[in-house]
């Protein structure tokens, strides 16, 4: 079926069934959520996390353990946070790119974001102290996000400035060049891995593995950048929905395509950028999410955009707890463990399309 036909079918879904999925899907995000939160080194009963909670609300009275609550309120439970927030941010991103380029397989890696954000990153960890002197050190634990959100905010201007001629931006060509300096920046990446020594490789190495351990109070901007282009790409549901009719089509129905185009992809990249900044290359979630979510509720863009959100942070969520029992007593890069899941995903689905396309 093609985009635009499976979107004139979405017109005969009802609402009320995609309401539905949509809360269940919240549901099981709050139970996630939970269990995660009693996943790990120390034993944290399920029922201790809800006891805990309730009293931090002041709904109860009786708390758990100092020890137990510590874990909860300064490792845990930010960690939560930051899961929730970046796999919401990258399974809606990878929902809005699939739509925008009309590519089952875009995610918010193809444009080269991740990888420019991942050269900022590993240069201010190789190169921060020769560059800044002084300043590096009053910078601290804001040095590896910023830099990592100045690289995904180039990458984006270069991107815009290349992609567009006669006042048009071509998505095809957007795509093309964003491959490429994807190409570029991990060939970066690779320079300043080669110059590091061993302290800086080690400590490369694992922020490209992803985590959401996190910098404390230096990641809130970034979080804020990313809640905040949440709330706006959600909001562009029936725009995409047009847009998937074709850009002819969808300028006639009073879209303003080129708008669109360029307001979806300056917010995936702060988006996308702001989540590399804090977490790390984490792949797939962004690929994962939407399809997942349109298996179950059809291709109406309405629904799939926060049905993304809701099973992005579902699959980060989840990906995390397993990242922290799967090797006890350490604890496995998250990034390692989405990479699990989502290649052999990645290679059914192509497998399912190169059958399709046998048909």
């Amino acid at each position: 079926m093609s985009l635009p036909n499976a979107v004139r079918m979405s017109l005969t879904r009802f609402p009320s069934r995609t309401g539905l999925v949509l809360l269940v899907m919240a549901v099981i995000l709050l139970m996630t959520l939970v269990i995660s939160l009693g996943a790990g080194g120390a034993d944290i009963t399920t029922m201790d996390v809800l006891r805990h909670l309730a009293f931090r609300i002041g709904i109860s009275d009786q708390g758990i353990g100092d020890f137990n609550g510590r874990v909860l309120d300064a490792l845990r439970l930010p960690r939560i946070v930051r899961g929730l927030v970046i796999g919401a941010s990258l399974g809606l991103s990878g929902a809005v790119l699939q739509s925008l380029f009309r590519n089952p397989i875009a995610d918010p890696g193809i444009i080269g974001v991740s990888a420019s954000a991942a050269l900022g990153a590993v240069a201010m960890i190789v190169c921060g102290q020769m560059i800044l002197g002084s300043y590096y050190t009053a910078m601290g634990p804001y040095g590896v996000p910023v830099a990592a959100f100045g690289g995904a905010l180039l990458a984006t201007a270069v991107i815009r400035k290349l992609s567009r001629q006669d006042g048009h931006t071509d998505a095809a060509m957007m795509l093309l060049i964003g491959v490429a300096i994807s190409s570029i920046a991990w060939a970066g990446v690779g320079v300043f891995t080669y110059m590091a020594d061993d302290v800086q490789l080690r400590s490369l190495t694992f922020w490209q593995m992803g985590a959401l351990g996190g910098n404390g109070p230096a990641d809130v901007p970034a979080l804020i950048i990313m809640v905040l282009g949440v709330c706006y790409l959600v909001t562009l549901g029936q725009a995409m929905n047009l847009f998937l009719l074709g850009e002819a089509e969808a300028r006639h129905l009073g879209v303003e395509v080129e708008s669109l185009k360029q307001r979806a992809t300056m917010a995936v990249a702060l988006v996308v950028g702001a989540a590399v900044a804090v977490s790390g290359i984490i792949g797939f979630v962004g690929l994962m999410a939407p399809h997942l979510m349109r298996l179950v509720i059809g291709p109406d863009n309405r629904f799939v955009l926060p049905g993304s959100a809701l099973c992005g942070a579902w699959l980060l969520i989840g990906a995390d707890a397993i990242a922290r029992v799967i090797v006890l007593p350490a604890e496995l890069p998250i990034g390692l463990v989405t990479g699990m899941v989502g290649g052999p995903f990645f290679l059914v689905m192509l497998l399912q399309e190169r059958r399709r396309r046998r048909i």
